[in-house]
């Protein structure tokens, strides 16, 4: 493949991360101000539990239509026609009065956000050798979970100073902005490389998603997909900040700073992990280190006592490096699809990513509140209860995908 500009390359995943920032803080935005959206709208755990995973299920729901279209129409379109309805929840979710409101909001949002890491995923397939997939996404995530930065102490200073209202009006018009950028600078294929526009029948693209199922050992991957994520985003995106309140009694900017170090350190991890399957020669190594990593942390944070300040910054902390894994886990699923498959693949693999989120989101609100609330506070005892479901679901999911091929221990 010729050499690409720098400056071409450098403008591409600028903005292909920077709009993915959106994403990641609308995603994310529930867990800093849950106390205070209990408090204003009376919302009981399983409706926080909903509000925050009505995003991943609509998320995932749009994957596989997604994933047609971007292989018939291509990554740009599909980003520029999303990002309206991002910026029309992000628009609803600040003036909502009532649960229902703020529902279709989040419902908005996840259409909106969907195709905001597939589409570049897809755009650097057709830009990139194949092995440096996986440090692309790496930097991708990592450049785009500042969004995730600032949906926790930033997001908690600005509530506390002019209300959680006010910052999702400054997100929308931010994304609006973002996708001015992505109409100049992004091109669906390098320069010098002209691919003609797909030309399948509806049909065809839909035997396409077939294809990309019964795909060696994609189940295994899938399957993992359903928790991988699913553990980094229910603690850091929905029970990290109650829990931080309930047990340890922090208050919206003690919270928002510990949840703060954890999406700052999953950055770090981000972009490490996306160079582990060069230095592993492996995806399936570092994968299963992931894996196997977080749901240590978790089953230690749930057989221990409430810790102390440094006890917690340490495990936050840890906690955000190890399970900053899914760069190389979404790399490895991408590896096992031909090119003409690959908007159909990753979309299926996302799929899993973002629905195991929203069930174990809604399922661990409902598993909040068999424990009893004593004054809109939960006991110590159903949050451990949480994190070792998650963690125990993640280890018995690892054992099944030990036995995937590894295309990078293939000749």
């Amino acid at each position: 493949m010729a050499r690409l500009p720098v400056l071409t390359v450098v403008a591409l995943v600028a903005t292909c991360a920077g709009i993915y920032v959106a994403s990641q803080f609308l995603r994310n935005s529930v867990g800093v101000i849950a106390p205070d959206l209990a408090r204003e709208l009376t919302l009981s755990a399983s409706e926080i539990g909903l509000l925050s995973s009505l995003f991943f299920l609509v998320f995932a729901g749009a994957q596989v239509p997604l994933g047609i279209a971007l292989d018939r129409f291509g990554p740009k379109a599909c980003i520029l026609a999303s990002v309206s309805l991002a910026v029309a929840g992000a628009l609803l979710f600040a003036t909502a009065g009532s649960f229902a409101e703020l529902l279709v909001a989040r419902l908005l949002m996840g259409l909106g956000c969907a195709a905001l890491l597939m589409a570049p995923l897809a755009l650097y397939a057709r830009w990139f050798p194949p092995d440096r997939f996986a440090t692309l996404l790496g930097i991708q995530i990592g450049v785009g979970n500042l969004g995730t930065v600032i949906a926790t102490a930033p997001l908690a200073y600005a509530t506390a100073a002019v209300g959680w209202r006010n910052p999702f009006l400054v997100v929308a018009a931010l994304v609006a902005v973002a996708a001015v950028l992505v109409a100049v600078v992004v091109r669906d294929n390098p320069p010098g490389r002209r691919v003609a526009p797909k030309r399948e029948s509806l049909a065809d693209s839909v035997a396409g998603v077939a294809q990309a199922i019964r795909t060696k050992d994609a189940w295994r991957l899938f399957l993992l997909h359903t928790s991988g994520y699913a553990m980094y985003a229910t603690v850091l995106g929905l029970w990290g900040g109650p829990y931080l309140t309930h047990v340890h009694g922090f208050e919206l900017a003690q919270r928002g700073n510990m949840l703060l170090l954890l999406a700052a350190t999953q950055i770090v991890g981000s972009i490490l992990w996306g160079f582990s399957d060069r230095v592993f020669g492996s995806y399936r190594v570092p994968t299963m280190l992931g894996t196997i990593g977080s749901a240590a942390l978790l089953l230690f944070l749930a057989a221990s006592g409430p810790l102390s300040d440094t006890g917690l910054m340490v495990w936050f902390a840890a906690f955000g490096l190890v399970a900053a894994f899914p760069p190389v886990m979404m790399a490895h699923g991408k590896s096992l699809f031909p090119l003409h498959l690959v908007g159909r693949g990753i979309t299926l693999m996302n799929l899993a990513n973002m629905g195991g989120v929203f069930v174990w989101q809604a399922l661990t609100g409902v598993v909040m509140d068999l424990f009893p609330a004593s004054g809109g506070t939960y006991p110590v005892t159903a949050y451990h209860t949480v994190f070792a479901l998650l963690a125990c679901t993640a280890l018995v999911l690892t054992a099944i995908y030990a036995g995937a091929r590894d295309p990078r221990r293939e000749p």
